[in-house]
């Protein structure tokens, strides 16, 4: 049984994504948090195995949160955000993050996503792939 916990600033959303996941058979939400300090909180008290972070919430944003999360347990992030924003990507993965996706993710690969993640592989949504790859290359990151 995988455990997670939600986090998001809107109630709509995080109830969403905690509905679509409790779902599976083989996925638990046992949390779900409104700002990155009680995310942070029950990330330690609640010991998830992944944890779906927004990115922008008021007080601590969802990039601390991950970064103390990821310091402090074991648990992988996925950063779930409405922003198809470079610095959001860098600052995400700088942070720890396994997987950065997009908001508009259909179920199926949300519920992915958090099996593949919890896993230990790490994924992105495909627009932040190409433009990753595409910056990478650029700056002669790639080798041929």
């Amino acid at each position: 049984m995988l455990h997670v916990l939600v986090v998001d600033d809107q109630d709509l959303f995080r109830g969403g994504f905690a509905l679509i996941l409790q779902a599976q058979p083989d996925i638990e939400v046992v949390g779900e948090a409104a700002d990155g300090a009680a995310a942070v909180d029950l990330a330690v008290r609640l010991k998830p195995d992944v944890v779906l972070m927004d990115i922008r919430m008021p007080g601590m944003d969802g990039v601390t949160a991950t970064e103390r999360i990821c310091a402090d347990t074991d648990a992988k992030v996925v950063v779930l955000t409405m922003f198809d924003v470079d610095e959001y990507v860098y600052a995400a993965l700088a942070a720890g993050a396994s997987g950065f996706l997009l908001k508009d993710i259909r179920r199926d690969d949300l519920v992915n996503a958090v099996r593949v993640v919890a896993a230990g592989d790490a994924l992105l949504a495909p627009s932040v792939t190409r433009r990753l790859i595409a910056d990478l290359s650029r700056h002669g990151h790639v080798q041929p």
